[in-house]
């Protein structure tokens, strides 16, 4: 239950107002609420993430609303500061003059980069930059959007570091594949985890494949995610097609794996904000293979020549010396993998957390300081 009754300034809570609440997402908003005192507001939508949508069980405070019943929420005088992300247009609005109603700070939440290119989004540039510009503090996924809000006048900058369960993905409970379709033969796995769209970079990825020569049973490439039977995948079992697998099999696929690959392109409407499998993987000492048009490599996750490499996005050449390189040299897998396995460590979901009470910090709000 959620308590509406108004309380003394120095003990509202925040309302946080995002779409969904989706299972990866959930220990890191437990630790924001633990933190800060946290209502979220959910309002739905689209979700193009992995991950599912809400979870059904919520460990803090929570609503579903609708998005035209955010601006009466936010302007409500229940809440010492409200954070919005930048989707959702009616929500972004509603959440924004809200908060100016009610007269208290307003926080943005973004992961852009670069601003989508299609008509409809052309239209929101000027209003997006505004508010950038007008948001008392605005918390990023990481440096490459801090920098991208900073040069469109966005100010009290701060990042909350993408992160994942690195306890669940990283644990010693792991068993081989079960799918009779994985190449327990092959000599290196090349693995790709994502949704069968277009700016996750597949057609790319098995363009470079063919022009490697990689061939089994020196090596495989196992794509989950973009179903069992794609018809672009070339015959010959170098390339399995694999279906949407849970949280678990999954990361029974990433300890049988060597590398990942994440070959995202940018697209008109879409740039990779993060690419979560990296932290995934790499808790697993997974090497990684990204373009620079992920996120995570963009943002300094996934470090060229350290924990792996990083390739121009949409360069089925350059990708396909990376997957040789890799698939020829495992004592190059293995230092990068550790290397890999340490940097992620520090991507949590109490980093995450503590870069919204930076946030809130910064405008004199956050409960611990």
């Amino acid at each position: 239950m959620i308590d509406d009754t108004c309380d003394e300034p120095s003990v509202k809570p925040v309302l946080f107002v995002t779409g969904h609440a989706p299972a990866y997402r959930v220990a890191a908003f437990e630790r924001l609420h633990e933190r800060e005192d946290v209502e979220f507001a959910l309002f739905g939508g689209r979700l193009k993430h992995g991950g599912g949508p809400t979870a059904q069980d919520l460990p803090f405070p929570h609503r579903h609303v609708r998005e035209h019943e955010l601006y009466a929420l936010a302007a409500s005088g229940r809440y010492r500061a409200v954070v919005c992300p930048t989707g959702g247009r009616v929500a972004v609005l509603g959440a924004w003059a809200g908060a100016r109603r009610a007269r208290v700070p307003l926080i943005l939440w973004t992961s852009l980069w670069a601003h989508p290119r299609s008509a409809a989004h052309a239209l929101s540039y000027l209003a997006l930059r505004r508010l950038y510009r007008s948001a008392d503090a605005v918390v990023t996924y990481g440096p490459h959007v801090s920098a991208y809000v900073r040069a469109r006048g966005a100010h009290h900058v701060h990042v909350a570091p993408q992160s994942v369960d690195n306890a669940f993905w990283s644990s010693p409970e792991v068993s081989m594949p079960n799918d009779p379709a994985w190449p327990a033969n092959a000599a290196v796995k090349f693995l790709f985890a994502g949704r069968p769209a277009r700016e996750k970079g597949l057609g790319v990825l098995v363009e470079a494949w063919s022009t490697s020569g990689l061939q089994a049973p020196t090596a495989a490439l196992v794509l989950v995610g973009a179903g069992s039977t794609p018809p672009w995948v070339p015959a010959g079992g170098a390339v399995v097609g694999l279906d949407h697998v849970s949280p678990t099999e999954l990361r029974n696929f990433y300890a049988a794996a060597d590398v990942l690959v994440l070959p995202s392109i940018p697209t008109r409407t879409f740039r990779e904000p993060w690419g979560l499998v990296a932290n995934e993987a790499m808790n697993r000492g997974l090497p990684v293979i990204a373009s620079d048009a992920v996120g995570a490599a963009a943002g300094g996750l996934v470090r060229d020549g350290r924990n792996g490499i990083v390739v121009p996005a949409g360069n089925p050449i350059a990708l396909a010396a990376a997957l040789r390189r890799l698939a020829g040299d495992p004592s190059l897998r293995a230092r990068l993998g550790e290397a890999g396995r340490e940097d992620v460590s520090a991507y949590t979901h109490d980093a995450w957390a503590a870069g919204f009470s930076d946030a809130l910090a910064d405008v004199a709000l956050s409960r611990g300081r």
